[in-house]
């Protein structure tokens, strides 16, 4: 399988360093120089390429801003150009460019394949192309959390398939009790806002509100409030139209226009125009008749009755009592009568509700349990095969009698899940405690590898770990910080041995102080500073030759001209090259 190789980085006043390149190539690359160098800036640049923190302490004294500039070769098809593409970069000629900026102030920017996009990006790249160990990525490896994450990660589909279904019942059954917890918790309120809409409802009800009664009683007390006026006017209007019975000699405006109509009428047919008029005084006179009929009518169905407007403003005395509560108007009281008896519904299923959710709560932790009974099972399967495979690793780490085993554990918790018989705490990963215990020799018990493992050790246990994953779930370019940290002599060698047949497979870059392990390396890269305290572009190059066994020298006995020690410089890169 091709994988993607890290070929260049550039850095430009990041700490000690003023403007270096590191060329790198695939297979295993060794980092030295002598302390305090900068070896470590290389870590710190890869990071920085890859999403991590940016500090503005890093930024070299006196400069504006660090850069650090990264080329790494994509072959067809690879996931992580697809998402590079994806983010609106460029390939240059198969290659992905990356550059990372962090300003003195703190201001950081991103670009990926010439195009600007979020640090984010990079840090979603970051898992596909590179993993980064150093000394607090051991740490790490010593919390309980990161070592079940180990664990899932080597399981693969046989654990994160019932993962993927455990999750999804747990956060179902969150959601279920804090509604539970909601509902019971707040039932004293919910009794009394239920109580509050029985009073409001039982009060509409009991008035009868019709939707537009209030507009309607509204104008019929401003007709009976002045019956007399408008009887009155009624009556004047019809006599004006249609004349007054006790005054037949009036003169009312029917007859009038009965006149002016006859007297059109009898020569309508000398001209079609005084015809038209002649019609149109005619239309004039039927609805004078039409309207002095409806008069008569209004003056004699008016009620003048004081019983009836008392009633009505009785009655609107009461809509009125209701708007003043629970609406401006009878059409919003009504709407809150109809919210609030679909509230009160909810509220007085409550009981049925609560009855619900505990049966849905109690099923969803039978199911939980049978999940993470399943999750427990997937995992000491696994654990049993990352085991021996790491414990066969760290036989060619020079701990041959060491033994690695995984503990797997519960803790009883009276409100947890039943698995097994018990009832145990549980999480959002299952019920499992994961600890990986060391045995570093033959009689001793096995202990947590916080406790069991010297510095040398845990860095061998870490390299193990990392060699396994490499043949499960390998990711492009391995990158390790002082992983031979407490390390010499033969088991120095053995790191170096294995460094080296890790690279078969993967890029490998090191930065190292034991001669044992640069001496595998495919290629050796040297970081030294000038006078001035600073690592500059020619800070940075290969050793070859003379060169690399004058760095070993200096790395095994401090001086480089010593015969003894070029001798077992040399000796070093034969056994190296041989073993190859």
């Amino acid at each position: 399988m091709v994988l993607s190789v890290l070929e260049e980085m550039r850095i430009r006043s990041l700490g000690v360093i003023d403007d270096a390149v590191v060329e790198l190539s695939p297979g295993f690359t060794a980092v030295t120089g002598e302390t305090g160098a900068g070896k470590t800036m290389v870590v710190t640049s890869l990071g920085l390429l890859l999403g991590g923190r940016a500090d503005p302490a890093l930024v070299r004294i006196g400069a504006k801003n660090a850069v650090v500039e990264g080329r790494i070769a994509m072959p067809d098809g690879a996931s992580a150009a697809v998402r590079a593409e994806e983010a609106g970069a460029e390939l240059d000629d198969g290659a992905l460019l990356i550059s990372r900026t962090v300003s003195a102030e703190g201001r950081s920017r991103a670009h990926l394949g010439g195009r600007s996009v979020p640090v984010g990006v990079l840090a979603e790249l970051a898992d596909e192309l590179v993993a980064v160990h150093g000394q607090t990525d051991q740490q790490g490896l010593l919390k309980l959390s990161r070592q079940r994450a180990a664990l899932d990660r080597y399981a693969g589909d046989a654990v994160a398939v019932p993962l993927a279904k455990y999750g999804e019942a747990y956060r179902r059954l969150r959601a279920v009790a804090v509604e539970l917890d909601e509902i019971v918790t707040r039932a004293r309120e919910r009794a009394q806002e239920a109580d509050l809409l029985r009073y409001g409802l039982d009060e509409i009800a009991g008035v009868e509100p019709r939707a537009g009664e209030d507009v309607e009683l509204a104008e019929e007390a401003e007709r009976l409030g002045h019956a007399e006026a408008l009887a009155s006017a009624a009556t004047a209007a019809h006599a004006a139209l249609a004349g007054n019975p006790e005054d037949p000699e009036g003169v009312d405006a029917s007859t009038l226009v009965a006149g002016a109509h006859r007297a059109l009428e009898a020569v309508r047919s000398h001209d079609p125009a005084l015809a038209a008029l002649a019609d149109r005084i005619g239309e004039i006179g039927i609805l004078l008749g039409d309207v002095a009929s409806e008069l008569a009518g209004y003056a004699d169905d008016l009620d003048a009755d004081p019983l009836r407007l008392a009633a009505v403003e009785e009655r609107r005395a009461a809509l009125t009592a209701l708007t003043r509560k629970y609406g401006e108007d009878i059409a919003s009281v009504l709407a809150w009568a109809e919210q609030s008896a679909q509230r009160l519904t909810e509220l007085d299923g409550d009981d049925e509700r609560i009855e619900g959710l505990t049966a849905e709560r109690d099923a969803l932790r039978v199911e939980l349990g049978g999940l993470a009974q399943a999750l427990t099972d997937a995992r000491q399967e696994a654990a049993e095969r990352f085991a021996a495979a790491v414990t066969a690793e760290l036989g060619s780490l020079a701990m041959p009698h060491a033994r690695v085993s995984f503990e797997i554990r519960q803790t009883e918790d009276p409100e947890g899940v039943e698995v097994g018989g018990r009832t145990v705490a549980y999480g959002p990963s299952g019920v499992d405690e994961v600890e990986l215990l060391l045995a570093p020799h033959p009689g001793a018990p096995p202990r947590p590898i916080a406790k069991g493992a010297s510095g040398g050790e845990l860095s061998r246990v870490m390299l193990a770990v990392e060699v396994v994953f490499a043949g499960t779930d390998p990711v492009p370019t391995y990158l390790f910080d002082e992983v031979d940290a407490g390390v010499g002599g033969k088991a120095a060698v053995e790191i170096g041995r294995r460094l080296a047949r890790l690279a078969r497979s993967a890029q490998v870059v090191v930065v190292t102080h034991l001669p044992q392990v640069a001496a595998f390396a495919d290629r050796q890269l040297l970081v030294e500073k000038t006078n001035d305290g600073s690592v500059t572009r020619s800070g940075v190059k290969v050793l070859e030759g003379e060169d690399r066994v004058r760095e070993l020298s200096r790395m095994l006995a401090g001086q480089e001209d010593s015969e003894t020690a070029r001798a077992h410089a040399e000796e070093l890169l034969a056994a190296a090259r041989a073993d190859a």
